[in-house]
Formats: structure tokens, C-alpha cells, sequence
């Protein structure tokens, strides 16, 4: 009998542990899909709470508004939680 390896404790969180998540759109409502670096940098975060979703946000606000990010969708799992909001100075 063969016991299965254990999970590696490196893995990437999986959508149920990390459901919250922005949808990055432009100022007409389009989904921004960022690729390469600032993809896993600000593309791709997901949070385990509401708290640390609006959180990052809050400072992430500037720099997404140079990658041509108008406006923010959270969501948690697949249910739209609020939005859009807008990004600005």
C-alpha cells in the first residue's frame, strides 16, 4: 500500500480560503486584464476578508490608476458585493 505524499504547505491559497477579489475595469464598465508582473502584482489578488480587499485597495488606488484602471468591482466567490467605484484623487 502506498500513502499519498502530504499537501505541500506552499500551495496557492485556493479560491474558498482567499473569496474576495476586485474586478479592475476602465471608465466604461470593461474588465483591465493585466498581464506579466503587475498581473500577479495587482491583477490577481485575491483576500480572506472584506477588510483586507478594501484595505489594499486603499493603497493600491494610485498605482492602479496608471495601468488604466478607472474603477473597482468587489466581489466575494462569484457574487458582486459593490461597485463599481471609482478611483480618484
Amino acid at each position: 500500500m502506498t500513502i499519498p505524499e502530504p499537501p505541500s504547505p506552499f500551495r496557492s491559497p485556493t479560491p474558498t480560503e482567499r473569496p474576495w477579489w476586485w474586478r479592475l475595469e476602465d471608465a466604461a464598465g470593461k474588465e483591465v486584464t493585466l498581464t506579466g508582473e503587475v498581473a500577479e502584482e495587482y491583477g490577481e489578488q485575491r483576500f480572506p476578508s472584506q477588510g483586507d480587499a478594501e484595505s489594499w485597495v486603499g493603497e493600491a488606488w494610485p498605482a492602479l490608476l496608471e495601468l488604466g484602471v478607472a474603477q473597482v468591482t468587489l466581489f466575494e466567490l462569484e457574487r458582486e458585493v459593490y461597485g463599481p467605484m471609482k478611483l480618484s484623487a
